[in-house]
């Protein structure tokens, strides 16, 4: 009986980033919502390296440690605000990202641990989620200090 190469869903995702990118911007172009903000690949795809580091340095993690908060999260955030998204822009690509890590796994299912999958796609799901919420609350300061500037008229 052959073994197989078995792999952590960490291991997995830090080999497959540059596809797992590839494969979310392919999603987000199809998103007449986003994709209508012009921006170039690079723009659109350069906090993506940082967040999925930080879900794989989540998955990382001993069971039971408290991650620490996303700071490419909150310069995300900040960025988006500037670019031009809406809040509802910001949760779909994040839905996105989420929808193409699954899509990643299961392309690479005969390479996964069985016994640690669902473990780490619940992991996944949380930090993806923190992420945006991180994300979401400096969208929503740089708002409020856009509109009290522009209420005092500086």
């Amino acid at each position: 009986m052959r073994s197989r190469n078995v792999e952590s869903v960490a291991d997995i995702l830090q080999r497959e980033t540059h596809p797992l990118i590839a494969g979310w911007l392919a999603r987000v172009e199809n998103e007449s919502d986003i994709s209508h903000i012009p921006l170039s690949n690079k723009e659109r795809t350069g906090h993506l390296p940082h967040l999925i580091q930080d879900v794989i340095h989540r998955l990382r993690l001993d069971k039971g440690t408290k991650a620490p908060i996303s700071k490419a999260a909150a310069r995300h955030g900040d960025l988006r605000h500037k670019q031009g998204y809406t809040a509802a822009m910001m949760i779909e690509e994040s839905r996105l990202l989420q929808v193409s890590i699954f899509t990643m796994l299961n392309e690479n299912l005969k390479r996964l641990e069985f016994s640690e999958l669902l473990p780490d796609v619940v992991t996944i799901a949380d930090e993806v989620d923190a992420q945006l919420k991180e994300q979401m609350v400096r969208f929503m300061a740089a708002d409020a200090a856009e509109r009290v500037k522009g209420i005092s008229g500086d």
